[in-house]
């Protein structure tokens, strides 16, 4: 489930719209400079309706804070009257009033991890560390497999843009599987994408154990990192009710391109969670979500592994058919040198990688290889030996991507430094096993590149 980039004006956000106009100042009523500017001003007046919706619904969530909730907007409107006919003072001090009771609402709301989650916390822990005796490289997964969602569940895709074919909307027909009752009520919730543009598919789930199902929509919306968000819908009496008011939110997203991010729907202590995992070399981040809530601090589980790293003799050419053999030499070199990596973050080194000859490029060349691509994760700077000559090195993989055939795979590249000779890569292979399975309670924390 995965997606970023947002272009398109989208119903939802439409609908967003809507409903803050109808929040908005009663132009008719205007009485100062300010009030004049904003009703003439098309984007002040939508800003200063978007804020009003907002403080109406933080002033219906916090009900104990509400008089010092009065308090900062009357101190705001003083400061925002200062501006006068000033559109860029106005529009600023709206954007960051905005911001300020965007954050509250979300604080107001957000949903605190309880006893029952700390205790699913631990029984996840504890089916990781069993299987491990058993299964060190994939502990994890077979502890996520075995505890799936095992509710009856119906999806179903949206209807393709005529215009358009990446782009869907909620279907207008009534799908198989879905009954009469979800369809009345689907239909009357103004159902919207989890993202601005693409394409939507949707499941029906039961996500809070009350025995009716709950909407998930998924929306692959592509964009350079290949992008799909997820919200979800409680399903309320005859409606369903999205589980944020902001237009554009998502309960996760993934990134195909540039992470390595992935979602498994689980069952623990009776309660329904998003095990969401994002990983990268080294380590595995599970982040329980509640689904149907607005999640903060978050039950969080570190998976962290250690690596038994080898070069191949045989290694493939640029084409990725052919291949050729090491030499001797040259396979023990670079074996010697990824033997050497730290299972860390990239770190600058302090020291030069290779001896700094006195005259050339300069000692800049000389501490990294540089920069990785966003697609790829650069675990390591290193020096490699081969002969007499020392190489900068890098090992690259893609943020910690592992599978049963390969392990991990990984790429180490070689440049000489004050050189132009370009660089060289050879494959890079490594099995894993669990060194680390611990427990946290905090922010959600991407490894994105």
């Amino acid at each position: 489930m995965y997606i970023k980039g947002r272009y398109i004006a989208s119903a939802c956000a439409l609908l967003f719209v809507q409903q803050a106009m109808a929040a908005g100042m009663d132009c008719t009523k205007a009485a100062n400079a300010v009030e004049n500017t904003v009703c003439a001003n098309e984007s002040l007046y939508e800003l200063d309706a978007q804020m009003g919706l907002v403080y109406r619904d933080l002033f219906k969530a916090s009900a104990p804070a509400q008089a010092e909730l009065k308090r900062t907007q009357r101190l705001w409107l003083k400061a925002r009257n200062e501006c006068a006919e000033d559109v860029s003072c106005l529009s600023q001090h709206y954007l960051e009033r905005l911001q300020a009771l965007r954050a509250q609402w979300q604080a107001a709301l957000a949903y605190q991890p309880d006893d029952l989650d700390e205790q699913a916390l631990d029984d996840l822990q504890k089916r990781i560390q069993a299987a491990s005796k058993d299964d060190p490289e994939f502990a994890l997964d077979r502890a996520l497999a075995a505890l799936a969602v095992k509710t009856t569940a119906v999806g179903f895709h949206g209807d393709a843009n005529e215009d358009d074919s990446s782009i869907t909307h909620f279907p207008t027909a009534q799908p198989k599987g879905v009954t009469a009752n979800e369809w009345r009520a689907l239909t009357a919730s103004r159902i919207t994408d989890a993202a601005e543009t693409g394409l939507t598919s949707y499941t029906l789930q039961d996500l809070d154990g009350d025995g009716q199902r709950d909407l998930i929509v998924n929306t692959y919306a592509g964009g350079t990192g290949l992008f799909t968000y997820v919200e979800t819908w409680r399903r309320d009496g005859e409606r369903f009710v999205k589980r944020s008011v902001e237009p554009e939110s998502s309960l996760f997203y993934t990134n195909d391109r540039g992470a390595n991010q992935s979602v498994d729907w689980i069952s623990l202590r009776g309660k329904t969670y998003a095990a969401y995992r994002n990983s990268e070399y080294g380590a595995d981040r599970i982040y329980l979500l509640n689904p149907l809530k607005i999640n903060v601090q978050v039950p969080t589980m570190t998976i962290r592994y250690r690596y038994d790293l080898e070069v191949p003799v045989l290694q493939h050419k640029d084409d990725g058919n052919s291949t050729f053999e090491l030499e001797p030499d040259l396979h023990r070199a670079l074996n010697l040198a990824v033997a050497k990596v730290n299972e860390t973050a990239a770190i600058p080194s302090k020291e030069p990688l290779c001896p700094i000859p006195a005259t050339g490029a300069g000692e800049n060349d000389y501490y990294s290889f540089g920069p990785a691509h966003y697609s790829i994760e650069k675990v390591a700077d290193l020096p490699v030996f081969i002969g007499n000559d020392c190489y900068i090195g890098a090992l690259i993989d893609w943020f910690g991507s592992y599978s049963e055939k390969n392990g991990l795979f990984a790429q180490l590249a070689l440049r000489k430094p004050d050189s132009d000779d370009g660089s060289r890569t050879y494959e890079v292979y490594g099995r894993r096993h669990i060194t680390e399975v611990s427990t946290s309670m905090g922010k959600v924390e991407l490894n994105e590149g």
